[in-house]
């Protein structure tokens, strides 16, 4: 499958989330997405350094600004099952904003066309680094990492592109 581009319609597809009652919840992503101005950001996995150090930190610490700018959600995601996604989640007690999704078969990134196979190094089958800027639906920057890079998927840069 091609990766998803700009202009292009984001795929269908359900994710987990533990909601602020701890209680499992499915969501479909066009739930989440119709209607709204919303980011969609991926990390290869959990508790990596780049990502809990990094990428996540950066919507975390911005949400305010990306909010004030029209966002109405910032929606991670991650091939992790949604008790990994959970107690990743709270390790970030500051965090109001960024949902912390599952996708545990990885069935929504190779929708998305962003997967990464890091079997080599004992990982499996994960998603790429990137931050997707959707309005209602439809990919308006997408912005895709190579390999482990962290250049262009932060919060600076969706940022920018408002």
């Amino acid at each position: 499958m091609a990766t998803i581009a700009v202009g292009e319609k984001i795929p269908e597809g359900t994710v987990a989330w533990f909601d602020k009652e701890d209680k499992l919840q499915s969501f479909s992503i066009h739930s989440l997405a119709a209607g709204k101005k919303v980011i969609l950001f991926g990390v290869p996995g959990a508790f990596t350094p780049t990502c809990s150090m990094q990428h996540v930190p950066s919507f975390i610490t911005r949400a305010e600004e990306l909010k004030a700018k029209g966002v109405t959600e910032i929606l991670l995601i991650s091939v992790n099952d949604p008790f990994v996604m959970k107690a990743w989640a709270k390790t970030y007690p500051e965090n109001e904003h960024v949902k912390f999704l599952a996708d545990g078969s990885g069935t929504y990134t190779r929708a998305l066309g962003l997967e990464l196979d890091l079997s080599e190094k004992g990982l499996g089958m994960r998603s790429c680094r990137f931050a997707l800027l959707v309005d209602d639906l439809v990919v308006k920057v997408a912005n895709v990492e190579e390999g482990g890079a962290f250049t262009v998927s932060g919060a600076d840069e969706i940022l920018k592109a408002l």
